[in-house]
């Protein structure tokens, strides 16, 4: 069974559907050691292995800090951005499944980190962040959180930074507009991040 089910997504370039359906059907099987079976699909040589091997970790992390660790440390270092994509969605799940709030300490925990595919993991994988429990509630949070990255040295990251911004404008506009009158335009970084935010929340 494995082996057709590596062979099928494999076959497929685009989406994640067909990667979450595989890593939930192997989940099921537990005659299967899931920790040692996702770690060893990083050496694969096909992102959508690793991609299967992310989205298992991200389930696997609730409850087991050693998938939560690999996560942390191997993933991040994938040069493949679908991957990247799926740590994104990897630890959405963990804090939607211990709940945003409740996850702050990893949220920031990780916002800390010096590699801004981990910062951009939590910017990303928690869009739109005021659709979640806590932030929605609590919007100003989020926009604090997010903001303090306008001016990383990642552009990657910095896109990020203002397509969350963006979104968030979409129902706060007020909020948004408050945070960004008080960003340093002469640094072309937060600039950069400034024109995706502002550019979109200005046709609201």
């Amino acid at each position: 069974m494995m082996k057709e089910i590596i062979d099928y997504i494999q076959t497929i370039e685009h989406g994640f559907k067909h990667i979450i359906e595989a890593g939930d059907t192997i989940l099921k099987d537990h005659t299967q050691n899931h920790f040692e079976l996702a770690v060893g699909f990083l050496d694969d040589e096909s992102y959508q292995v690793r991609m299967l091997s992310t989205y298992m970790l991200g389930q696997l992390s609730i409850k087991d800090l050693r998938a939560m660790k690999v996560l942390e440390t191997r993933i991040p270092e994938d040069p493949n951005w679908r991957v990247q994509e799926m740590l994104a969605k990897a630890f959405d799940h963990y804090c939607n499944v211990l709940g945003y709030e409740n996850s702050l300490p990893k949220i920031q925990n990780w916002l800390s980190s010096p590699n801004p595919n981990i910062k951009r993991a939590v910017i990303e994988g928690l869009r739109i962040w005021t659709s979640r429990p806590y932030f929605k509630e609590h919007p100003k949070a989020a926009i604090d959180l997010i903001s303090n990255y306008r001016s990383d040295d990642s552009e990657y990251l910095r896109k990020s930074v203002g397509n969350a911004l963006h979104d968030i404008g979409k129902k706060y506009p007020d909020k948004i507009s408050e945070e960004l009158s008080t960003w340093d335009l002469e640094n072309k970084k937060t600039l950069f991040t400034y024109k995706l935010a502002k550019s979109k929340e200005s046709k609201q």
